[in-house]
């Protein structure tokens, strides 16, 4: 950060930039001045530096919007963000290519020393028009960046300089300058005491169950009490919290109700009832008497019913080893 001299600070700097790094390649007295290009086209050794636009940076352009509070006090300081344009010129013999050689000095330096250095901006700082400058103080550096100006560009930019032939120049964008405010805001006041809630819920003020128990959509219990919306007159909070309590009664009925018919089913199964499908006589098939008789005194392997239809627990009188075979034992 820094105060409106900056853009004076940064023109000066970058002269001396340019002039105490002309050597060894140039063995001549050089003249670096921060002007326009001449109209008259000096014949000495002469680079100048103009800037000859002032513009906003974009990316900065809207970065302190909101200075302000709701009651005017002022939040931040403001800063305005700019990008200069300079074009550098070189003027010289034409016959011995001064200007040449000052122009390819002026773009060795400055992409050998892209950022503007702190010990030049304190040395510019100390000329009586920039007393004041703050500019070496801001932790913002200033960069140095060439720009690529075609045909048409240099012409339009040379036919704003009235009455001034052209010369071998280069141009640069020096960025970022931040210009602060007059203003500076009131600090704010620190923390004296610290203050700890703590809210059962369904207080005022307090979260709702289902957004930190039970997570996001959560069903709120049955039976519950109303929320502070709903108290408030919220009727479709109401609503819907009724709705899903309602849904959640419905699904535990349900699977009340499957309990209770799997466990019925299972004690049927347990008690000998044969199956739905089996129940009863097929036509053409043995009836339900015999398959009672079968089930309970046994087919006539087991003694139950002999080859003739009878029934009865003894065997006929004739099987061997029956009392009444007529044998003797």
């Amino acid at each position: 950060m820094s105060n409106a001299l900056a853009v004076a600070t940064v023109t000066q700097a970058l002269a001396l930039l340019i002039e105490h790094h002309l050597h060894p390649e140039i063995d001549m007295a050089v003249s670096v001045e921060t002007r326009k290009p001449p109209s008259d086209p000096p014949t000495e050794p002469t680079i100048t530096v103009f800037l000859y636009q002032v513009s906003h940076n974009p990316s900065m352009r809207n970065s302190d919007l909101v200075t302000r509070a709701s009651d005017g006090t002022l939040l931040k300081r403001p800063a305005a963000a700019l990008d200069l344009h300079f074009l550098i010129s070189a003027y010289g013999e034409e016959t011995e290519l001064v200007g040449q050689r000052l122009i390819g000095s002026v773009v060795r330096t400055l992409h050998e020393i892209p950022v503007l250095p702190q010990e030049l901006i304190e040395e510019a700082a100390r000329r009586p028009y920039l007393a004041g400058s703050d500019l070496a103080e801001s932790p913002q550096k200033v960069r140095f960046t060439p720009l690529q100006l075609d045909v048409d560009e240099t012409s339009k930019l040379w036919g704003m300089l009235h009455h001034t032939p052209y010369a071998l120049s280069v141009v640069y964008q020096a960025s970022l300058v931040l210009l602060d405010g007059h203003q500076k805001p009131v600090p704010a006041k620190p923390v004296q005491k610290p203050d700890v809630r703590v809210l059962p819920f369904g207080a005022p003020g307090a979260p709702e169950p289902g957004g930190v128990a039970g997570g996001a959509g959560a069903a709120p219990p049955t039976g519950a009490a109303p929320t502070a919306a709903e108290s408030a007159g919220d009727r479709p909070a109401a609503a819907k919290r009724a709705t899903n309590a309602g849904a959640t009664s419905t699904a535990r009925a349900t699977v009340a109700k499957a309990a209770s018919g799997g466990g019925a089913r299972a004690a049927k199964k347990a008690a000998g009832d044969p199956p739905a499908g089996r129940r009863g006589s097929k036509p053409g098939g043995p009836s339900a008497g015999s398959r009672t008789r079968k089930a309970s005194g046994g087919g006539a392997r087991d003694g139950g019913r002999d080859g003739t239809g009878r029934t009865g627990e003894a065997r006929r009188t004739d099987d061997p080893g029956h009392p009444d075979d007529g044998t003797e034992s």
